[in-house]
């Protein structure tokens, strides 16, 4: 007979629901430390009890260390989402030089106002830090795929390298038997065979 499935929701029973606690939690951990052995990964697990008490466990880097390396990735995704919002919000590169040459044009019959001025000033602003950004992240995308082209390279020279070297030992082995068995090797060792004459 197979395990019933179990249903998730709230288990009433208080001394149940911590005997479920103490065994999920151990069996979560123990997958945690698997995944890390496995797949060579740091892994980190932090538990806080429905009592408030913390449970945690780290494995292949410290705890502080893989925290660290998500607060990081966590702040630059911060980054890269308010930029996309600030993209967003603000004109197309198109449309604010449009609206600069209108400015310009006005500014030459003097109706331009500081506020408006001040306001394209930070659209701009924006918009540069928004392309400096996307040229970032596409040089940053380059040097990986050069990296990975390098070491696909790489892999394939010394690939190259090892057959050449089994090519030339085979060929030596070849011109070595070839030379042993020649004929004009032979004769020059051995004395010539003579019949004998016929009575």
């Amino acid at each position: 007979m197979g395990r019933r499935k179990v249903e998730i929701k709230r288990i009433e029973n208080k001394s149940s629901r911590q005997v479920t606690f103490c065994k999920r939690r151990n069996g979560l951990m123990e997958k945690a430390r698997q995944l890390s052995v496995l797949c060579e990964s740091s892994v980190a697990v932090v538990i806080v009890s429905a009592t408030g008490k913390l449970h945690s466990f780290s494995s292949g880097d410290s705890m502080a260390k893989i925290l660290s390396r998500y607060e990081r990735q966590h702040a630059d995704d911060h980054k890269t989402l308010d930029l996309a919002e600030k993209s967003r919000s603000y004109l197309s590169h198109k449309e604010l030089l449009e609206i600069v040459q209108c400015k310009v044009e006005e500014a030459n019959a003097d109706n331009v106002s500081i506020d408006s001025l001040i306001s394209l000033e930070e659209q701009f602003k924006t918009a540069l830090s928004l392309t400096r950004a996307r040229k970032s992240e596409l040089m940053m995308e380059l040097v990986k795929n050069l990296q990975e082209k390098e070491k696909v390279l790489r892999e394939e020279n010394r690939v190259l390298a090892s057959q050449l070297k089994k090519m030339e030992k085979t060929r030596y082995l070849e011109t070595k038997d070839e030379i042993a068995m020649s004929p004009e090797k032979n004769s020059g060792n051995n004395p010539p065979v003579t019949l004998s004459l016929l009575k």
